[in-house]
């Protein structure tokens, strides 16, 4: 990553009070960007916008409101978006398939329209997700040219966002001089999700008030990897599309097709690394649809940005637990995340020798 890149340069980042998004955030201004967000209330009592308090603009806006996001384009012109405003829960999307559409491909088409508008934003990058392949069930793992697709509303609607996004970058942005791409990445875990029907949220719940935690998939595959691993593969991608067009497009940011862990096994080492004994009690219960095996081929990210994980599966859960237990101990998490973001990128340093 170029280390002067993002000091002072104006960023909107749509979706700054979830979990991604407020520690994107957190990491967009270390490194000296003016953040503004853009986005709906933080969705969980409690949430990790709440815990940094982060110092930057922040709009309360809903994404799918076309004169309202194209205004806040228009007053801060920002020169980078990064979009993850999404109704972004699986189960969810059964329960109100329409808002998850109307949230997730019309809100792409919604703010596109306005970047094309915004004389100022050069790169765009929309975050969608690892879902949005024709799934079927291969353990050989999704490149970025294979066939888009979803059985569920949530995985349906960001392969929508993919195509919309495709279809503006061709026809209206491409020939404004503007860049975009498009980020799936795998399951991200870290410190300060707090969303229903996550693995490690609900593990969290239970471990603390001292109920015993209940897997509905406990045999489901999935790239587990830590939400610090994918935001820097943003960033970078960010950076090369502002030098070369050629840097459009999709990219995979996902742990390599080998590290594919089962819900279980994630659970059972979660657990274990708190202290307690990993036992679980089942849900038998009929569930609605969710895909069994879910690998990602992240070889071009790896090649083209000089992307790669920094974090084994252990030290991703060591972090994530010592996030919990640092927040429910009192401590300042503002400064205990700044903490593990200034560890992560030592890290890249040392990697690089």
């Amino acid at each position: 990553m170029m280390d002067r890149f993002w000091s002072e340069k104006k960023v909107l980042v749509t979706g700054h009070t979830g979990f991604k998004g407020s520690w994107l955030c957190a990491v967009l201004m270390h490194r000296g960007a003016k953040v503004v967000g853009y986005s709906l209330p933080a969705p969980t009592t409690p949430n990790l916008a709440e815990c940094l308090s982060l110092d930057m603009t922040s709009l309360s806006g809903d994404i799918t409101h076309p004169a309202a996001i194209s205004e806040a384009l228009s007053v801060h012109q920002p020169d980078v978006v990064f979009h993850l405003a999404a109704q972004a829960l699986v189960r969810d999307s059964y329960r109100d398939p329409l808002g998850t559409y109307l949230t997730n491909a019309f809100g792409t088409a919604a703010l596109l329209e306005g970047v094309r508008n915004s004389p100022a934003t050069k790169v765009i990058i929309n975050i969608t997700t690892d879902k949005v392949y024709e799934n079927k069930e291969s353990a050989k793992g999704y490149a970025e040219d294979d066939p888009l697709g979803g059985h569920d509303a949530y995985s349906a609607s960001k392969a929508c966002s993919e195509i919309i996004t495709a279809s503006y970058r061709d026809a209206f942005l491409a020939p404004l001089g503007k860049r975009i791409a498009t980020a799936r990445a795998g399951n991200v875990i870290g410190g300060g999700d707090w969303s229903t029907d996550r693995i490690v949220p609900d593990l969290i719940r239970s471990i603390t008030s001292g109920k015993q935690p209940v897997l509905r998939n406990p045999n489901a595959v999935r790239p587990w990897q830590h939400v610090l691993e994918p935001l820097y593969g943003y960033l970078l991608l960010a950076e090369k599309l502002w030098e070369e067009e050629q840097f459009s497009g999709a990219w995979n940011f996902g742990q390599t097709i080998d590290q594919g862990i089962t819900v279980g096994e994630l659970a059972s080492r979660l657990i274990r690394q708190w202290g307690d004994i990993p036992l679980f009690a089942y849900d038998n219960n009929a569930q609605p649809h969710e895909t069994h095996t879910l690998l990602l081929h992240s070889d071009k990210a790896r090649l083209q940005l000089g992307w790669g994980s920094r974090l084994t599966f252990d030290d991703t859960l060591s972090w994530t637990r010592d996030w919990y237990r640092s927040y429910y101990d009192g401590e300042d998490m503002q400064a205990f995340t700044l903490g593990q973001i200034k560890q992560y990128e030592q890290l890249e340093v040392n990697r690089l020798g």
